[in-house]
């Protein structure tokens, strides 16, 4: 890792220049290092810094490479070419590359980078810290670098964002713009004096950015109301034209309501997308900065004098080809869970794996254990899982039990998470084969059990997790009455969910050292003795959730089958207690319970639960209007659902590694989806290339 790519140095707004920076990294349940309050005119900081250049063009590439903080927008010429950097820890930042060969000419050319420094504490970016500006180098054909950041940029500040108003878990400012209040003049940029941030050896891929049109337009009594035919993420382009002061009001949503202006633009998952553009005298253009998740938009006029011309989404998520991985079936309820889930992660995976677009836009572990599945099986692209588990085991400095927001400076911890993290790494030596990544992400997963077992009683299971959040399953309501008290920090205690993570979380890694010939002594076993001595009850043939309980929930019995610890004569009754239940459990948890029925070579149920119709079902969620997978089964399932969750997108797996039997190296077997099931035909992207596969044809 390198400690900086650039020749450039950061450049920032004089106001942020000598400003000593705030650590902000701490765990969870410790109180932050540096109690500075942030004074909030240094929130919510829009700027434009800018470098004029007479070129002599050559022929071959030229390389714009950049990053901002918290995050930037490039213009060469006048002409939009990217925007970036990844989220990332400070200790291992992002930057990106873009090829402006095509924007520059030979004579004066510009480069303009719209910087953003957001002020708040939330999961999308570590902000907060006093730390803002942008860095650059322009690099010619020849490796050179004929351009950096340096005191002869200029820097002007954009003054035309007039709300001070916070959305979702302080999430994002909302964007009232006034087209009237006139440019500030530009002036010398500063240098930043505490230049402390280590970058990362390589770029990040750039996001894939494009304009879509509404499906629908309708005029209404009081404005214009749009429709982009499903959920999306990203910004409004607007063009309006009106008299000084006139104002558009601009709704966004992801449902529609009864009301007059039609759009449910206060969402359920705890945003409120309502803003105010102000119009200047005569055509107006406004270009929203910061993307939102939603379908519907409504824009109300304030007079008859203003004219809309023209409204567009700017579309954003990380790459993504529609084409590559495809369903068709005959059973139309499969064919619709695919493609809700498929929309899930497209949206849903943007600089990072989102939890949601719309209320946190954060990076969680738990998320990324699902979402990162679903998203190699429909990109065929390693990277952002590659990226997903560097983040992860890069939180390892702040405490070696790893976090489970990854990159933002949110601090949460949550110990079900953190468990889940040799799983990933299988994930990605299954698909790649690469023994040295494996290999070098070992110590994280070692030092991350060593953590735990501070933990451990006698007999090895775990009691009191205390320092990290035990979640099982979210919501609370979805927990099928676990019977233990998951309050943050839990008392003294041993349960059931945490300790076959944990005894999940050893057999993994010594499934690591065994694909990498090194030799360990098998702590698995006599750890899964305990916990079956402890949980397993053989006169019910279940398993319990907590040592001195004799509840059975669905969750202290999925986890023993999908980590293979369960005692084999448990099977039919383990097997007829998951298929009874069903889907009592969170969209989440539905990932390792359908993958625990395959264990049990009871597939066809797993492919019941993907097609089912019952309240709680993905078909719920198509039945209610859905076009990307929720955060719960249904909009009311939970008090703030977001109608865009890829943690839900686990069909997409089942269905590819387990029923149509293709292995992560790209090995095809005999299908296992039930005859009755129909037709079945997938494209699907593996390391062998893009397959086609059908099952019952």
């Amino acid at each position: 890792m390198s400690t900086s790519p650039f020749k450039g140095k950061w450049i920032c707004e004089p106001r942020f220049a000598d400003i000593l920076p705030k650590d902000p990294y701490h765990k969870q349940l410790e109180p932050p290092r540096d109690n500075r309050k942030h004074p909030t005119e240094l929130c919510n900081v829009h700027t434009l810094f800018r470098r004029r250049f007479a070129l002599n063009k050559k022929a071959g590439r030229y390389l714009l490479r950049f990053s901002a903080d918290d995050y930037g927008k490039v213009y060469v010429n006048g002409v939009f070419v990217g925007q970036g950097p990844t989220t990332g820890f400070l200790t291992a930042y992002h930057f990106n590359e873009i090829d402006i060969t095509d924007k520059l000419c030979s004579g004066d050319n510009e480069i303009l980078i719209h910087a953003y420094y957001q002020g708040l504490i939330n999961h999308v970016w570590t902000s907060g810290d006093f730390r803002s500006g942008v860095i650059a180098d322009l690099i010619a054909p020849d490796g050179d670098i004929i351009l950096s950041t340096d005191e002869a940029w200029e820097c002007a500040p954009i003054n035309n964002y007039t709300t001070m108003r916070v959305i979702g878990y302080k999430t994002q400012y909302l964007e009232d713009y006034d087209s009237r209040i006139p440019p500030a003049p530009f002036n010398n940029a500063a240098l930043r004096v505490y230049d402390d941030i280590i970058f990362r050896s390589a770029p990040t891929p750039m996001l894939q950015i494009y304009d879509v049109v509404p499906k629908k337009i309708e005029t209404l009594p009081g404005g214009i109301f749009y429709d982009f035919g499903q959920e999306i993420t990203g910004t409004l382009q607007i063009h309006a034209i009106g008299q000084s002061g006139d104002t558009i009001r601009i709704l966004c949503g992801e449902e529609t309501d009864n009301s007059e202006v039609k759009v449910r633009y206060s969402m359920r998952c705890n945003c409120e997308y309502d803003e105010t553009w102000t119009l200047c005298e005569g055509e107006n253009h406004l270009d929203q900065y910061d993307y939102k998740a939603f379908r519907y938009v409504t824009l109300i006029p304030s007079a008859p004098s203003v004219k809309i011309e023209k409204l567009t989404a700017v579309i954003r998520h990380a790459p993504f080809n529609d084409g590559l991985c495809t369903l068709k079936a005959d059973d139309p309820i499969l064919e619709s869970v695919f493609c809700i889930c498929k929309n899930g992660v497209k949206y849903g995976t943007q600089e990072v794996y989102v939890d949601c677009p719309s209320r946190e836009k954060g990076q969680y572990a738990g998320d990324m254990t699902v979402t990162s599945g679903s998203q190699l099986w429909l990109t065929g692209d390693i990277f952002m899982l590659e990226k997903g588990i560097r983040d992860q085991a890069h939180s390892a400095f702040i405490d070696k039990g790893l976090m489970a927001v990854m990159g933002g400076g949110l601090m949460q911890e949550i110990a079900d998470y953190s468990l889940q993290f040799p799983l990933l790494l299988l994930r990605y030596y299954g698909y790649t084969g690469d023994k040295e990544f494996l290999s070098s992400m070992l110590p994280i997963a070692e030092n991350m059990i060593a953590h735990f077992e501070k933990f451990a009683r006698e007999d090895g299971l775990l009691d009191g997790v205390n320092d990290k959040w035990n979640l099982v399953d979210w919501p609370e309501n979805l927990r099928d009455g676990y019977d233990f008290t998951l309050k943050n920090p839990i008392g003294s205690g041993v349960h059931n969910v945490i300790n076959a993570f944990y005894i999940g979380c050893v057999k993994n890694v010594e499934e690591i050292k065994y694909i990498l010939g090194i030799p360990y002594k098998k702590k698995s076993e006599r750890l899964a003795e305990a916990f079956n001595r402890v949980f397993y009850r053989p006169k019910l043939g279940l398993y319990v959730d907590a040592e001195d309980s004799s509840h059975s929930s669905l969750h202290s019995n999925i986890l023993p089958v999908f980590y293979d610890i369960h005692p084999k004569k448990s099977e039919d009754s383990i097997g007829s207690f998951l298929v009874k239940k069903g889907l009592v459990c969170g969209v989440y948890m539905s990932y390792f319970l359908m993958r625990a029925l395959c264990r049990l070579g009871r597939f066809e149920n797993a492919y019941r639960l993907i097609v089912s119709t019952d309240e709680n079902s993905w078909y719920n969620m198509v039945r209610e209007g859905g076009t990307t997978c929720f955060e719960a089964w249904g909009k009311d399932k939970k008090w703030n659902t977001s109608l865009c969750h890829p943690w839900a997108s686990s069909p997409i797996i089942i269905l590819i590694e387990e029923l149509m039997n293709v292995s992560l190296d790209g090995t095809v077997g005999e299908h296992r989806f039930p005859k009755d099931a129909g037709r079945i035909e997938m494209t699907i992207p593996t390391p062998k290339g893009v397959l086609t596969v059908t099952a019952n044809g």
